[in-house]
This record gives C-alpha cells, sequence and structure tokens, in this order.
C-alpha cells in the first residue's frame, strides 16, 4: 500500500481519532477491518485509563491487523504530556500522530523504538514547520474536516504539500466514501484520513442522541466556530443551540483550551464534518469498511475506463 508500507491496509484509510468517540473499540475494530485506527489520549480521563486502553488495543490486534495510532496534543495547555509519552514508550504505537503543536516534544520518544511520527496541519507554514522537525508523515486537515478544521481545498491541500514534503499524506476533509478515497489517493495522497463516517456505529463511543444526529444532518446542519476552543471546528448546528450558543456567541473570541476539563462542556458539544449525510443506518465498523472498499474498486474502474477512452 502506497505510503504506509509495510502495514497491512485493505483500503488506505485512516480510522481518524475524535474526541470523545474513539476508544478501544473503535480502534480495534478499525484495525481487524483492514484500516489503521486512531484515537486522541484526550479520550482517557486519567493516565491509568489510557494505560489499561493501550493494553486492550495492543492485545486486541494481530500483526496481520492494520497499525493502531495514538493522537497527542502537544499545546502548552496538555500538562500530562510527559507521562504521555511514558506509555507511548511502553506501548509502541506503529504511529503517533500531533496535534495542535510542534511534533517536537514526541520525536525522540517515537523514533526511539522505530515508530513514526505524523503532524496534523491545516495550512502550508505549519506543514513546513513539520517537514523541518523530520516527521514522516502529515494529517492534512482540510476544509469540511469534523471537529478542528481546516480552510484549504484538499486537492489544492496535496498539491501544495507535495511540493516540499516527500513523505506519507494523510487527507482529511468532507471524504466519507470509497469514491472520494479514490479521488484523493489519485491526486497525490497516500490515505484518507475520515471521522465522521466512524460516528454512527456500534463500536463508536459517541452517545445515542448523538449518533442519531449524525444520521439525520445534512451539510447545511453544520456551522464552523471558534467560539468553544478558541480554534476553528466544524460543529452540528442543534448541539450547539441545546448548549446555548446564539448566533452572537459563535462569533465570539475565547482563550484556546484543548484540556477537556471542562467535562459538560465537552459532552454537550457535538462536532462532525461534510461527511455528514453519507452514513444512513447504525452500522458495525467492518460494515463501513466494506462499503468503502466496493466503492473504492468502482472508482478505480471509473477511471480506468475513462482512461481506456481517452
Amino acid at each position: 500500500m502506497t505510503g504506509l508500507s509495510p502495514f497491512n491496509l485493505q483500503i488506505p484509510v485512516v480510522c481518524a481519532p475524535m474526541f470523545r468517540i474513539s476508544g478501544p473499540e473503535l480502534v480495534i475494530a478499525a484495525c481487524k477491518a483492514g484500516i489503521a485506527g486512531a484515537f486522541p489520549t484526550t479520550n482517557a480521563r486519567t493516565l491509568d485509563e489510557l494505560d489499561q486502553w493501550m493494553a486492550t488495543i495492543t492485545e486486541g490486534i494481530r500483526e496481520q491487523d492494520g497499525p493502531w495510532i495514538t493522537n497527542l496534543i502537544t499545546h502548552s495547555s496538555r500538562t500530562r504530556l510527559a507521562d504521555e509519552l511514558k506509555l507511548v514508550a511502553e506501548y509502541k504505537p506503529p504511529i503517533v500522530i500531533t496535534a495542535l503543536g510542534s511534533p517536537k516534544p514526541v520525536m525522540d520518544t517515537v523514533k526511539s523504538y522505530g515508530g513514526l511520527v505524523f503532524a496534523d496541519v491545516v495550512n502550508l507554514d505549519l506543514a513546513r514547520k513539520a517537514a523541518d522537525a523530520g516527521v514522516d508523515g502529515m494529517a492534512c486537515i482540510s476544509a469540511g474536516a469534523g471537529g478542528h478544521t481546516g480552510h484549504l481545498s484538499p486537492f489544492a491541500f496535496i498539491a501544495a504539500i507535495r511540493e516540499l514534503f516527500q513523505g506519507v499524506i494523510a487527507i482529511g476533509g468532507g471524504i466519507a466514501d470509497g469514491y472520494g478515497v479514490a479521488g484523493a489517493i489519485a491526486a497525490g495522497a497516500d490515505c484518507v484520513y475520515m471521522g465522521t463516517r466512524f460516528i454512527p456505529t456500534h463500536e463508536s463511543r459517541a452517545e445515542d442522541r448523538y449518533k442519531a444526529m449524525v444520521l439525520e444532518a445534512q451539510l447545511d446542519d453544520l456551522v464552523v466556530s471558534s467560539a468553544v476552543t478558541g480554534t476553528p471546528a466544524s460543529w452540528l448546528k442543534t448541539s450547539l443551540a441545546e448548549a446555548g450558543f446564539t448566533d452572537a456567541s459563535l462569533v465570539q473570541t475565547v482563550p484556546r483550551d484543548y484540556s477537556g476539563t471542562d467535562a459538560k462542556k465537552w459532552r454537550d458539544i457535538w462536532g462532525a464534518g461534510q461527511g455528514v449525510g453519507r452514513s444512513r443506518r447504525l452500522e458495525s465498523v467492518a460494515s463501513v469498511v466494506i462499503d468503502l472498499k466496493q466503492e473504492y474498486r468502482a472508482a478505480g474502474h471509473r477511471l480506468q475506463e475513462l482512461g481506456a477512452d481517452g
């Protein structure tokens, strides 16, 4: 598989790390289905719980499964990063993705056991800094991504990154089916970072109402605002309204806070990307991946046919 060899991916997709959604169940199911499974360390409320999660994941997947990935916030507000890195050194996730800060704090730890470091980037300035830091890959968060989102077109972003970086490019932003995966690969990405499609799955930790809201949502049911964390993110309008946000409050500037310590706020506000509308029922991760593979093959056949006609 281009870019992520020698990992065993049946289709070039990463089940993206999603706050309060991704846990051991989702990661293991994704890996067993033949894609990569990721979770953010912020989802484990304590270090003991994070230890348990990493143990469960490493015991639950086999060598022939897809790789598991952990996502670390390296922003200065994340006070337990040093302790999280100790667990990373112990359990050795094959890939570590850094977000909302420089990848430099994790490089020595991950490289010491032969792991790969990817940086979460939303613009070319961050991409250049990540490349200078020596990362192996970039998770390029584009317009249409759920949660903390970007503003660049996925296709323009891929082309620009390829001009300055020869490592692995994972592109995320509104891609929710195998046709979109094929388009991203044809444009030069190595894999797709997909989150929203996996929210309404049995293995997701999203609340039932959250899953139902994603199943019912269309593109017009999303809003991008910095008013929750201080960084632009894509949210479901209904959840914002129910949490008391108004049109006026959504344009306010607030200090950046990625600590997740305000549990009620994080519990009641739900993010989603422009992949909404593609999920039509509650299903298993394995079922989603089967659909993705069928669509990916169909897209490949279509490209071949168009090429033959040319």
